[in-house]
């Protein structure tokens, strides 16, 4: 009896503990680390490369390279945020086909934005949008975290990713642009007299605008993030 009763004591003192639990911040150190380290240590295309395909693709300018940002941010946030809060309700073995029918709708919804409001921007871009639905880095964190984890954190999760992503996509554009045509958002930054044929010495770069330099961009980038931070190199 006594035994019995010393055990309904503890039962009673843990489950104190954990209502007594403080809550953690919103955010906390470990919050904002969702957030931290796309940028840095985790960073979707130079360390997991992962959507190589969009960053030879849509990275020739500025704008476009923007846009497509944009949209990722809002695919991969909502798809977060709405997979989170079905986590619970999704059968184990239906879970991709759920998670491609959550990121099919968001991006049939950017699509038609795109077509309603910047309609030669949607045909720059043309099928990369919809090859938003199979991007890896989207379906990779629905998979990884926003199963597992609550609506808030998969929300930094998926902000801190989808901005890591297009910060490397806005860099690479940003030097292609600059380089192979002068040019920042289609504004002219390299000022005409610079030009050989107005009897400058500069040239525009026409390497610059073709696929394969997006892949040298980012692997000079991928360089330098691994000099600056050398516990990202893989031992041999």
């Amino acid at each position: 009896m006594a035994e019995a009763t010393e055990t309904i004591e503890e039962e009673v003192k843990d489950q104190a503990e954990v209502i007594e639990a403080p809550k953690e911040p919103l955010f906390s150190k470990k919050n904002r680390k969702l957030i931290s380290d796309p940028f840095n240590d985790d960073n979707p295309i130079t360390v997991q490369v992962l959507g190589i395909c969009s960053a030879l693709a849509i990275t020739v300018k500025m704008y476009p390279a923007l846009v497509m940002a944009i949209s990722v941010v809002f695919v991969m946030v909502s798809a977060n945020i709405i997979v989170s809060m079905m986590r619970n309700l999704i059968p184990n073995r239906i879970r991709i086909i759920v998670q491609l029918v959550v990121i099919a709708s968001l991006v049939v919804l950017v699509d038609q934005v795109l077509k309603a409001y910047a309609f030669d921007v949607s045909k720059e871009l043309s099928v990369f949008v919809g090859l938003i639905i199979t991007n890896c880095i989207i379906m990779g964190r629905l998979e990884a975290f926003a199963l597992g984890n609550d609506v808030w954190k998969s929300f930094l999760d998926g902000l801190g990713n989808a901005i890591g992503y297009g910060a490397i996509l806005l860099a690479v554009a940003f030097f292609r642009e600059l380089l192979g045509s002068g040019t920042l958002f289609g504004y002219q930054v390299i000022p005409d007299a610079w030009y050989a044929a107005n009897g400058g010495y500069y040239v525009n770069n026409g390497f610059m605008l073709l696929p394969p330099m997006a892949l040298i961009v980012v692997g000079i980038i991928i360089w330098v993030q691994r000099a600056r931070n050398t516990k990202l190199i893989e031992e041999a």
